[in-house]
């Protein structure tokens, strides 16, 4: 790769910015001042590079890609972009040399960005990387939270969240562009007049809000391409003075209040009011922005948005941003004059939409009173959209129900789905089993109704992230068997298969994961104070907290062999450390008691040394990007447990898999691919396939399954008696009586899928095998693959 910089320039830069910018010498800076000024470096040099990309694009015309998403889950920006610059090794080089510091501490000076959550905002992080290393021009489109998430502290069990203040470390890759605010407008009005293709509308009343942006960049890797990400802070337009003067204070902050909130904090809790209306506001905020800043682009380029659909691809992350296809209506009716066929026209050849789930809770629905209240013109939008929408269906099917399935708005609440593939001339699943899921469940109606807009692209990772920057190791061994082509080309890892029964290559294969192993062995001791053992088997389960993942599965199974432990004492068992992260919802009572038994059922089997010898159970607090990248590369077994039909794709499957764990899963979202490329016998696949678990939901009795099957029972009365003292009788319950995603139908194939896997662990030969499998066929889920597919079949770019 051809490096920007030579070692000599890149030197006297870092000492030019840390002398004549920041004033500090450069033999007295700390790590902080180092990482701030190499930061700043390539800050700039991302923004030229980018300026120059764009302008090409522009002169030749190109097509555009706009990703709007809720999340963006970055993670760390100095080690990526100095890895995709080729940047990495000079940059060693140059801070031992000259500083006498070591490049990983100072990679641990930069906070993860607090954008994201969990795999939908990674994959958009991991889509702008894909973009610009295949040199498509892309923007992304989300809020700049002061705050992210949450950072997740376990004070005796119980998930607290702390504010997760990122920005004091994290603000030197946001650059601001205050001459390019937009106005977004909440509340108020309307005095309108429609005709069949003519309206004339006077929103009135109403309280405005600005949308700042700052652009964060991501450089592709061994390429001329660089993605935007342009975040949107919310401040109040106007402080009134003479209010202010007169004693009415609330009124002269205007806005303020509601600005100062809407890029606080991702996923208010919205199990309030307040916290609903808060949820809404973000929304259409980032909407808006992104929508008001696409269109003025546009019109600079171009001078009409009367060709927007053929020079622009805007693409929707989940139903988060469904308020942009409204919102462009606005624009063109309101601001362009333009007619209502025209205008939907060009709105629905603009937008496709990506849908992640099938999940109720998660297909939005907003509450029509509500959403009139805080966005009047965007309601009055919807409400004709669907109008017309249901009186063609109606004069085309004079089918009554068909109507009631697929409108819009219903007497109390506005379906944001139902939105999305009615404004979208693409919508995609994210694997093939839940691309054909959608089209037999949520969307049925609407597949039947219009099949040609249904597709697929399977979920990739920017794989580059979890391999050559997480793993030297792995990617030295991968370069002296098949060379360096893999790191431009995920394809090229194929050709690691040829080495399956090479001996040496699986001993060098087993060192190295045990290294991993040691380093993240070392990493608990220094963040939990406690001791495991790196010969052990690492089985890792890390994502959202959530029922529908099952946790509480691996935790049933892992009470299993503790209390068999305790009868057999001395009975052979492969030691196995199991290691669990995730975060729940504020507001998700079962999904903290979940924490809170993993983490009590930890201390429990550490007290006692005789079997903490064989099992140990580990909750690493407060899961983000940077603590991925020690453990996907450590872990020997990725858990991908979630009940078949329920988990749309995974995308953390995939990066486990590239650093050579072993999948034990259910048949299920990318599993079934991952299956495919590996073979069946590189994977262990227990449980119910999708079809099963729905004929079997309906008279699925889970209380006589607690009674007839004796390992089941003991381990729901280990609950029931407590753990460390703690009582769990609400999950008990909830588990026992409930059991809303059938963990006791897949018990017995997973307990025994679990034996299984450890029996084959004894072979060391055989598990390295199935390890190199895994990494020779993980090459297909690139993130760079799926931005293609994207790219010729939805946006064609």
């Amino acid at each position: 790769m051809l490096s920007p910089f030579s070692k000599e320039t890149l030197s006297k830069q870092l000492a030019s910015v840390l002398e004549f910018d920041m004033r500090i010498a450069p033999k007295d800076a700390t790590l902080r001042e180092i990482y701030g000024a190499l930061s700043t470096i390539i800050v700039r040099f991302l923004k030229e590079k980018r300026h120059k990309f764009l302008h090409k694009a522009n002169s030749e015309g190109q097509k555009q890609v706009y990703y709007i998403s809720m999340e963006f889950l970055m993670g760390r920006s100095l080690k990526t972009n100095l890895f995709n610059l080729g940047l990495n090794e000079t940059i060693d080089s140059i801070l031992k040399e000259e500083y006498g510091v070591d490049s990983d501490s100072l990679y641990e000076e930069e906070p993860d960005a607090g954008l994201g959550n969990g795999g939908l905002g990674r994959l958009a992080a991991c889509y702008l990387d894909g973009l610009a290393t295949k040199a498509y021009h892309a923007v992304g489109y989300s809020l700049l939270y002061e705050y992210g998430i949450f950072k997740q502290k376990i004070v005796d069990g119980w998930q607290t969240e702390l504010p997760d203040d990122w920005l004091p470390g994290g603000g030197v890759w946001l650059t601001e562009v205050q001459d390019q605010k937009v106005e977004v407008r909440f509340d108020g009005t309307l005095s309108e007049t429609w005709t069949d293709d003519f309206h004339s509308i006077n929103h009135i009343g109403y309280t405005s809000v600005y949308a700042i942006p700052y652009d964060m960049y991501v450089s592709g890797y061994d390429s001329p391409g660089v993605s935007k990400l342009r975040l949107w802070r919310a401040r109040s337009v106007s402080f009134d003075m003479a209010a202010f003067n007169s004693g009415n204070y609330a009124g002269a902050l205007g806005g303020s209040d509601i600005a100062n909130s809407i890029s606080k904090v991702l996923y208010p809790n919205d199990n309030h009011a307040e916290g609903k209306a808060l949820r809404l506001r973000q929304e259409y905020f980032m909407c808006a922005a992104a929508i008001g800043d696409i269109t003025l682009r546009h019109m600079k380029v171009y001078g009409t948005l009367e060709n927007l659909h053929e020079k622009v691809a805007i693409h929707i992350n989940d139903t988060h941003p469904t308020l942009a296809i409204p919102e462009l209506m606005r624009v063109l009716l309101d601001e362009c004059g333009c007619g209502w066929s025209q205008s939907w026209h060009i709105v629905t050849n603009t937008f496709a939409f990506t849908n992640h789930t099938v999940m109720a809770e998660a297909l939005e629905t907003w509450d029509r009173a509500l959403l009139q209240k805080i966005v009047p013109r965007i309601f009055n939008i919807i409400c004709e959209i669907n109008r017309r929408f249901c009186e063609e269906i109606s004069k085309r099917t004079e089918d009554d129900a068909k109507v009631e399935r697929l409108s819009i708005v219903t007497d109390t609440n506005v379906k944001m789905a139902n939105l999305c593939v009615e404004g979208s001339h693409s919508v995609n699943g994210v694997s093939k089993l839940h691309s054909d899921i959608i089209k037999k469940t949520i969307f049925a109606v609407q597949y039947e109704d219009n099949p040609h807009k249904f597709t697929n692209v399977t979920n990739g990772i920017a794989y580059r992230r979890w391999l050559i920057q997480s793993n030297p190791g792995l990617t030295e061994l991968l370069s002296d068997t098949i060379g360096d082509g893999f790191k431009k080309n995920g394809a090229e890892l194929s050709k690691f298969l040829v080495f399956r029964n090479d001996k040496a290559v699986l001993e060098r294969l087993a060192k190295i994961k045990r290294a991993n192993k040691v380093r993240l062995a070392n990493y608990v001791k220094r963040n939990n104070g406690f001791d495991i053992n790196p010969d052990s088997i690492f089985d890792a389960q890390v994502k959202r907290l959530h029922e529908y993942k099952r946790q509480q599965l691996n935790v049933m199974n892992i009470i299993a062999d503790y209390l068999y432990l305790l009868e057999n004492p001395n009975a052979k068992f492969t030691p196995k450390t199991y290691f669990f992260a995730s975060k729940a919802a504020p507001g998700y009572y079962i999904a903290k008691q979940i924490i809170k038994l993993i983490w009590y059922l930890g201390e429990e089997i550490r007290r006692n040394k005789a079997i903490s010898d064989k099992l140990q159970v580990v909750f690493l607090e407060n899961y983000c990007v940077s603590l991925s990248e020690i453990l996907m590369p450590a872990s020997e077994i990725s858990e991908q447990i979630s009940l078949a039909g329920t988990e749309a794709s995974g995308t953390g499957n995939m990066k486990f898999m590239i650093n050579g764990a072993l999948t034990v899963g259910t048949f299920d979202g990318a599993n079934v691919e991952m299956s495919e490329a590996v073979g069946l016998e590189n994977i262990y696949i227990f449980g119910m396939r999708a079809s099963e678990a729905t004929q079997r939901l309906h008279s699925y009795k889970p209380d006589r399954i607690y009674e007839q099957d004796k390992t089941i029972r003991a381990v729901m009365d280990f609950i029931y008696k407590g753990v460390g003292g703690v009582d769990f009788t609400e999950l008990a319950n909830a588990i026992r009586h409930k059991d809303a995603y059938m963990c006791f139908a897949d018990f017995n194939s997973y307990r025994n899928t679990q034996k299984g896997a450890s029996l084959d662990y004894a072979d060391l030969y055989k598990w390295n095998e199935m390890s190199l499998a895994n990494i020779a066929g993980a090459g297909v889920f690139s993130a760079d693959r799926a931005v293609t597919e994207y790219v010729e079949n939805i946006w064609h770019l």
